[in-house]
């Protein structure tokens, strides 16, 4: 007989109010450090390699992407394993954060010098482990301290700060970008600080007996059966699609406006902020109502079915109309798809998890989700555009995997 999740409810049923602060700094923790993370790689970073090599722009692009990703992928989940094991006064997550924030920081304000491939290649390697060890500790906070029947509103504040943060960092990152090291720099002490901010406001003094860590035991423990576990595999499926299919697009955002549409980059640039502001625009509704109508009907996959279908009929739409207005309208629609996403997704995920002991470790396992296909997104575009000559190929890759996404979640069974 396979065992069964752990739920999450009786332990979060032992914090049962959720401190006054904690919402509004996981809003604020996401316009900055997700948001942030989106237009760093949505924007400075294309900018930085189509400087040095324009030729060669999409190949260098997919080729720093895909090695960053493997950073990713061994961060996310190891940072969550030592923060469950983590006991003092900034509690579990608080010294990873500031840790983090600190090489966030430092190595964003050195990425804007650099002029060649090997450079920007090794320095984004450091910037996606300082971005991914704040972020690991980061989506723990949920099921460390928000009750079950109150998540869908701690992931309505979350997807709402990435949202706005995506919007308003690409603004500020499309104005900088032609100022590289100030741009960069910004984005930096921008991290650091929300990261060290977030981990005072959310400190807790834990204490306690703490599981030893081997690298055995914690090699082993990044695996998650999918026979014993049906739910969380399922979720880790639908969130890795999800992403994928966004990032498709989004990652090449610039460079569907410079050599799709033809516009010159100075327009370009200027133009991924409009998108951006229609998206947001598109999520903000979406990503607030979700959230809250999510817990009071106590559902969660209806409004991820919705999302999907919002996601796929937006990229659809360049396609048809091959324009700024085309993309316009890709951009609402992909916001209010993505909001919707935002507002469930990880109120979804906290109640699928196997073990409420180690959930920094099991939701660096799914964050894998997040950061994988943003890594991959390069790959498959950059291959899709070099094999077929054009970006259609990409609009096609993006709608086919959302609505593979939206089907995925019909596996999961115990969260309705």
């Amino acid at each position: 007989m396979s065992q069964q999740p752990v739920a999450l409810d009786d332990r979060a049923a032992s914090v049962p109010v959720v401190p006054r602060r904690l919402l509004p700094g996981m809003a604020i923790f996401s316009v900055v450090v997700s948001g942030g993370y989106a237009a760093l790689g949505g924007v400075l970073l294309p900018n930085q390699l189509a400087d040095i090599d324009a030729a060669n722009k999409v190949a260098n692009v997919t080729l720093v992407s895909s090695l960053a990703f493997v950073a990713a992928m061994i961060v996310q989940p190891l940072v969550g394993a030592l923060s469950d094991r983590t006991r003092g006064v900034l509690g579990r997550r608080g010294p990873w954060l500031i840790l983090g924030g600190l090489i966030s920081g430092v190595a964003l304000s050195v990425q804007g010098h650099l002029t060649s491939l090997g450079a920007v290649l090794v320095g984004w390697i450091v910037v996606t482990i300082g971005l991914n060890t704040v972020l690991a500790p980061f989506s723990a906070v949920l099921p460390d301290r928000v009750p079950a029947e109150r998540r869908g509103r701690a992931s309505a504040a979350t997807g709402f700060g990435v949202m706005v943060g995506i919007a308003l960092s690409t603004v500020v990152a499309g104005r900088l970008a032609s100022t590289l090291p100030l741009a960069f720099t910004v984005f930096g002490l921008a991290v650091a600080i929300a990261a060290g901010g977030f981990a005072l406001i959310t400190r807790r003094h834990e204490t306690g007996s703490r599981e030893p860590l081997s690298l055995r035991a914690g090699l082993r423990g990044l695996w998650v059966s999918p026979r014993r576990h049906p739910d969380f595999a399922w979720a880790f499926t639908a969130r890795f699609l999800f992403v994928l299919g966004y990032f498709a697009i989004y990652t090449f955002q610039l460079y569907l406006l410079t050599d799709y549409l033809r516009m010159s980059r100075d327009a370009a640039n200027a133009g991924i902020g409009v998108l951006n502001i229609l998206l947001v625009l598109g999520a903000i509704v979406a990503v607030v109502g979700g959230g809250l109508w999510s817990d009071r009907v106590q559902r969660r996959k209806p409004f991820l079915y919705a999302a999907s279908v919002a996601m796929g009929i937006g990229m659809l739409v360049p396609l048809l109309v091959p324009s700024f207005l085309g993309m316009s309208v890709m951009s609402a629609l992909l916001g209010v798809g993505f909001g919707l996403y935002q507002s469930v997704d990880t109120a979804l995920m906290s109640q699928v998890l196997p073990d409420a002991g180690k959930a920094g470790k099991d939701l660096g396992v799914l964050n894998l989700a997040n950061a994988v296909p943003q890594a991959v997104a390069p790959v498959v575009g950059g291959g899709l555009v070099q094999l077929t000559g054009g970006y259609p190929a990409v609009f096609v890759a993006g709608i086919v995997t959302v609505i593979l996404a939206g089907l995925a979640l019909r596996g999961i069974r115990r969260v309705a």
